[in-house]
């Protein structure tokens, strides 16, 4: 009776595990996760909230019951193994967040709701090889970053000693200096806003800001994009690897069962040969 209650346990399970790795099962979450982003963003309309706002609630809760629910049969089915896909656990935060009280000292969570559309980017297998891409950018981005600060201390520190006493508003302390700077390797009213007016008392002043715009706007940034560009190349070509590595297992697999399948047809022909030759033997005689 324990050995016929376990198997049909894990005939359960297989089933659950089935459904719940279904592409039906997944663009079903997908498609609740685009809706709840629609209610969500309906209900910031004070109309839409006082025409249909009790129905919006509703589907809202419905929705993260659904979440729940999901969340529980993957932990049935993968157990402690649940935790070790990152991608889970990340579902889990979102939802345990929604469901934290967002009343009393809590009411500012009720903004956090509208995490759970993040809940794309583990549905979606192309989102997530560009956050895969962008993670495994972290190290040489820490570096451009470093690099980057740097640069913009040393012109800090000229631009304050060369400007400041001038233009105290914008040059008058390294950090008021790195802030206009920053706005300058943005490139926003960098010219009309800041260079032309410090130029008028300085006409000298292009020397500076030409260089620290061509060492960041045109040097450093780009660095930021060729290092994410190769990221995610490499997350690429290592998915493609592996789905390569899998296509050869399955074909290796496949001509072995081919090859047991030919042995046991020779195996029988040389059994059928032997009784053939007798009753051909026994019907001349």
């Amino acid at each position: 009776m324990a050995d016929a209650a376990s198997i049909r346990e894990r005939c359960r399970m297989e089933r659950l595990k089935t459904l719940v790795e279904s592409q039906r099962f997944e663009r079903a979450i997908i498609a609740l996760i685009v809706i709840n982003a629609v209610t969500l963003g309906l209900e910031t309309s004070k109309p839409v909230m006082e025409a249909v706002g009790p129905l919006l609630l509703t589907i809202d809760t419905l929705i993260l019951g659904v979440f729940v629910v999901e969340l529980a049969m993957k932990f049935a089915v993968y157990r402690l193994d649940f935790f070790r896909s990152p991608w889970r656990v990340f579902d889990l935060i979102i939802v345990s967040i929604a469901l934290i009280p967002a009343a009393g000292p809590f009411s500012v969570l009720r903004a956090l709701r509208i995490l759970r559309v993040l809940r794309l980017i583990s549905a979606v297998p192309s989102m997530r090889r560009v956050v895969g891409g962008l993670l495994t950018a972290l190290p040489g981005l820490g570096s451009i970053v470093l690099l980057l600060l740097l640069v913009f201390y040393v012109f800090s520190v000229m631009a304050t000693k060369l400007f400041g006493g001038t233009f105290p508003q914008w040059f008058g302390s390294i950090p008021a200096s790195a802030y206009s700077l920053f706005q300058i390797m943005t490139l926003e009213s960098w010219s009309m806003g800041i260079v032309r007016p410090v130029m008028d008392a300085f006409p000298w002043a292009w020397a500076f800001f030409i260089p620290f715009i061509a060492a960041t706007t045109f040097t450093v940034l780009n660095l930021f994009i060729g290092v994410v560009v190769s990221a995610m190349q490499a997350e690429h070509d290592a998915q493609a690897a592996d789905e390569r590595e899998t296509l050869h297992n399955d074909q290796t697999m496949i001509l072995e069962e081919l090859r047991a399948l030919r042995e046991e047809v020779r195996a029988l022909r040389s059994e059928r040969e032997p009784g053939a030759v007798k009753r051909g033997s026994a019907s001349t005689a």
